[in-house]
C-alpha cells in the first residue's frame, strides 16, 4: 500500500522549518508563494538543507502567470533543474504547455533527461490543460512520478469527483497528490471519497512584521497588499494535517 504523504509548500527558512515540526513528509521548495510560487534561489535551498534532512523538491517556475514559455525561458528553466540537481535536491516540481493546452511532451521529456534521478512532480499547470485525462496518460509515459492537482477546479475539494476519477486512472503508475485550499478538514472530507493519499498544503498564517516604523503611501508591490504582513507555514496547522491524515480511512 502507498505511503500517506504530507507535502507542505515553503518559500522561506522559518516555514519549512515549522513544517518539518509540523509532521511534514516533504517540502516543495519555492518562492513567491503569495502569487502562487516561482523558482527558489540556491541560497535558500541550502539553508535549509543546512537546517533539516528532510526531503526537498524544488518548485521550476521562471514567473508569474501561464505554462506556456519562450525559449529563453526554457532555458531558464533547463538550467535551473540542472542546478538543483547539483545541489542536492530530491525532486523537481514542472510543467510546460503548448499553446493549445496540451502537455509539452518534447519540452517535458528534456526536463525528465536533466532531472536524471530526482522524482519529478508535473504541478497545477496540469489543472488548466485541455484534457486532463490525455496529459495523465501522457506523464504516465514521460515517466513522471506524481502529478500535483485540484481536480482543475478551485479548490481539492470542489475537484473531489475528478480527483476520485484520476486515482482511478493512476493506478500504481503515478502518485495524485491534491492541493488547493488542503487543511485538516479537507484530507477528511477528500481522502476517504477520492482514495487520495498525497496531499500538499502550505498551512499559512499571516503575522504582523517587526517593522516599528511604517512609511505610508509607498508600496514596494502591489499596492492592495500590506508591505508590514509576513505570510508563514503554521507548524499547528500542518499537526492538525498530519494527525487526520495518518487516521484517515483511505482505500
Amino acid at each position: 500500500m502507498k505511503k500517506k504523504i504530507l507535502e507542505a509548500c515553503v518559500d522561506s527558512v522559518e516555514s519549512a522549518l515549522a513544517a518539518v515540526r509540523g509532521g511534514a513528509d516533504r517540502l516543495e521548495l519555492c518562492a513567491n508563494l503569495i502569487i502562487g510560487g516561482t523558482t527558489p534561489g540556491p541560497a535558500l535551498f541550502r539553508e535549509i538543507k543546512r537546517e533539516s534532512d528532510i526531503r526537498i523538491h524544488t518548485l521550476i517556475r521562471p514567473r508569474f502567470g501561464d505554462f506556456c514559455y519562450t525559449d529563453y525561458e526554457f532555458r531558464v528553466i533547463c538550467e535551473e533543474v540542472r542546478m538543483f540537481r547539483e545541489l542536492g535536491a530530491d525532486g523537481v516540481v514542472i510543467g510546460i504547455l503548448t499553446p493549445d493546452g496540451r502537455l509539452n511532451q518534447e519540452k517535458m521529456g528534456r526536463l525528465m533527461e536533466l532531472a536524471g534521478g530526482m522524482s519529478v512532480t508535473l504541478h497545477r499547470a496540469f489543472d488548466v490543460c485541455r484534457d486532463p485525462f490525455e496529459a495523465l496518460e501522457q506523464a504516465k509515459q514521460l515517466g513522471i512520478h506524481t502529478v500535483l492537482t485540484s481536480g482543475q477546479r478551485g479548490t481539492c475539494a470542489e475537484g473531489k469527483e475528478l480527483l476520485r476519477e484520476f486515482v482511478r486512472e493512476a493506478g500504481n503508475r503515478i502518485e495524485i497528490m491534491a492541493g488547493s485550499g488542503v487543511n485538516a478538514e479537507v484530507i477528511r472530507e477528500v481522502a476517504p471519497y477520492t482514495g487520495v493519499r498525497a496531499f500538499h498544503m502550505s498551512g499559512k498564517s499571516t503575522l504582523d512584521s517587526l517593522m516599528v516604523y511604517r512609511k505610508e503611501g509607498v508600496s514596494m508591490g502591489l499596492p492592495l497588499m500590506s508591505e508590514f504582513v509576513l505570510w508563514r507555514t503554521s507548524e499547528e496547522k500542518m499537526r492538525e494535517a498530519r494527525k487526520v491524515l495518518d487516521c484517515c480511512p483511505i482505500y
